[in-house]
């Protein structure tokens, strides 16, 4: 698709206000013609495949169908449609699966008109869109260690490796020159990171990622 092509598109939401006054709003800008409409995901998935639409604006929670089961369904049958999602919400729960289904972009309602023509363009370009909000939110996720992936402090390895030794709490604390209550304080962020509720599980995910080696022995019960 060239940059000055008329671009096609289906809108899909649930609300016939939102959908009359995307309609109207596209339908008076050059460049754009609206081929169809949409109140859920199921109807969303039938209507794409008859109209064949260059751009499908996407809601994500509505009663007829969720949007991000189309995207996934769109993408699994590789439709030619790029799915910009076009909702209220931007919590991590809505934007990182629609993502992940397959959408090309992410705008919020609230994006300017002219934002939201520029996004279409993009998007009928196979171009990724995101609203700034989103964009921020999806760093933060990509850039946030996975929960029981965190690296270990270089403390909590060597309180690790005595637990790893059958070390009581008390026995660590002399050991470290530290207090009990430190020691038990260690544990807790540990435990946090490893994904684990309790000493054993520390020490048997320790020895699966290597975080131990294996010339430590844990004694018998």
């Amino acid at each position: 698709m060239t940059d000055d092509a008329v671009i096609s598109l289906l809108i899909v939401d649930d609300h016939p206000v939102v959908r009359d006054g995307l309609r109207g709003m596209f339908e008076s800008a050059p460049g754009f013609t609206v081929l169809g409409e949409a109140s859920g995901g199921v109807e969303a998935l039938e209507r794409a495949a008859a109209l064949d639409p260059d751009v499908i604006l996407m809601d994500l929670r509505m009663p007829g169908g969720s949007g991000v089961d189309a995207i996934r369904e769109l993408t699994r049958r590789a439709a030619r449609a790029k799915v910009l999602v076009l909702t209220t919400y931007d919590t991590d729960s809505d934007t990182l699966p629609a993502i992940e289904a397959g959408a090309t972009g992410y705008l919020l309602k609230d994006a300017p008109r002219d934002e939201l023509f520029t996004a279409v363009r993009a998007a009928a370009l196979g171009r990724t869109v995101l609203s700034p909000a989103v964009a921020s939110r999806l760093v933060s996720a990509v850039r946030a260690p996975a929960p029981g992936n965190e690296p270990l402090s270089a403390r909590e390895r060597e309180v690790l490796a005595l637990v790893a030794k059958g070390t009581s709490n008390r026995e660590i604390a002399r050991e470290l020159f530290i207090s009990e209550a430190t020691v038990k304080t260690h544990l807790t962020h540990l435990y946090a990171k490893l994904g684990v509720k309790d000493r054993a599980a520390a020490v048997a995910v320790a020895y699966d990622r290597g975080i131990l080696g294996r010339d430590l022995s844990i004694p018998p019960p």
